[in-house]
């Protein structure tokens, strides 16, 4: 079964080094690797060292579109749950060497990649699917609702990406 390395130093408390990569992209059913340090250097450093065939999605939407830049092909995305039309446009574009209009895209959506973090994900993510009229109210335990006192610094983020 092809398998996706996950570098999610945030969420696991541990740095899966570009060392290590290298030496497990060899492993023929490891395909490639979720990168979200935001070290976009690392990106270089693993195109150098692991196979052309290895891939490299950003796990990090605020630096996705520079680490496509940088030779990633993609990006598995808190973002898409929300605006999935243009993160997908977004990517297609920087993929595509449209820089300039996947920035365009990226800077409606830069409210949306770091304040849908004000709380533990999924909490904002369901809240703004709430907002936009896609879901109904609500979350299961152990999670609670959104803080009341981000409500509007989000729906502003909504507004500004065209979903409200």
């Amino acid at each position: 079964i092809p398998q996706l390395l996950y570098n999610v130093p945030g969420r696991t408390a541990c740095d899966m080094l570009p060392e290590t990569v290298s030496k497990l992209a060899g492993i023929e059913n490891i395909v490639g690797i979720k990168e979200a340090t935001g070290d976009i250097s690392r990106v270089h450093w693993l195109r150098q060292h692991c196979p052309d065939s290895f891939t490299i999605l950003s796990g990090d939407d605020a630096t996705a579109l520079d680490l496509i830049a940088a030779g990633g092909q993609g990006v598995i995305s808190v973002t898409a749950n929300v605006a999935p039309k243009a993160m997908h446009q977004m990517c297609e574009s920087a993929l595509a060497g449209k820089f300039e209009q996947a920035q365009q895209f990226n800077a409606t959506l830069a409210g949306l990649h770091k304040n849908l973090f004000f709380e533990a994900n999924p909490i904002p993510v369901k809240w703004a699917l709430y907002r936009m009229g896609l879901i109904k109210s609500g979350i299961r335990l152990p999670l609670t609702l959104l803080s009341d006192s981000y409500h509007q610094r989000l729906e502003t983020d909504l507004k500004r990406a065209g979903l409200l």
